[in-house]
């Protein structure tokens, strides 16, 4: 599903290069969850945005869905990742001008599904917030905003779900119903999950974990992660 070929990242940092995330493979199959783990500035976050095509790779090819993403256009990625790529940001990025209710519906009406209205009030039945559809992000809890984001990125189906530290900006008890969430999406709906996070409690739930350091994989520190495809 997720594929990385010699993917790295390199920046000018004062008039000197910088290497952010160093040539990498990485292999992640359709279903798996993945907690990619790791001190600030090692990578975490560079290695989401180039696996959601945000961020152009210095180096290396990524395949989404066997589609090689560094070769496409504007346009063609902004397509791909409506169909295929659901995003979660740390600090929700919700329109403040828009309903909880109107935020899901947004990706559905660009897409321009026709069960947009039925479905958007199935997604925030799904993450326990149905009642508080007609509210503004400002008149949100941080966790509800959070659950709006997730009903908001499952709204077209996406068989891939990153969350970058989902959790981050939650107090414990919100994290945790955030957590469940995504762990629900992964296995009921068999979505590809891949997070970047500092709780360790969250990291533990997924199937995998990739521990960066220095922007190159720490070996002793990651679990079941696949380094390459299978032969």
């Amino acid at each position: 599903m997720i594929e990385l070929r010699g993917v790295s990242r390199t920046v000018q940092s004062g008039g000197a290069p910088l290497t952010i995330l160093h040539p990498l493979d990485l292999f992640v199959p359709a279903g798996q969850s993945l907690a990619i783990t790791g001190p600030s500035g090692s990578g975490k976050s560079t290695l989401l945005g180039l696996i959601a095509g945000l961020d152009a790779p210095t180096s290396g090819a990524i395949l989404i869905d066997g589609v090689d993403i560094t070769g496409l256009g504007e346009d063609a990625l902004a397509r791909l990742r409506g169909a295929k790529i659901g995003f979660v940001f740390q600090f929700f990025h919700l329109i403040p001008s828009l309903t909880a209710r109107e935020n899901v519906l947004v990706p559905m009406e660009l897409a321009k599904r026709r069960d947009a209205p039925r479905r958007a009030d199935a997604l925030l039945d799904e993450v326990g917030l149905r009642d508080r559809g007609h509210h503004y992000p400002s008149q949100l809890s941080g966790g509800e905003q959070q659950r709006v984001a997730i009903a908001r990125a499952l709204a077209n189906d996406p068989p891939i779900l990153l969350a970058d530290e989902p959790t981050g900006n939650l107090d414990s008890a919100n994290g945790r119903h955030v957590m469940d969430l995504l762990v629900d999406v992964n296995r009921a709906r068999r979505t590809t999950l891949v997070l970047v996070t500092h709780d360790a409690a969250l990291a533990a739930e997924a199937g995998a974990q990739l521990a960066l350091r220095d922007g190159r994989p720490d070996v002793e520190r990651s679990r079941l992660v696949q380094l390459a495809p299978p032969a």
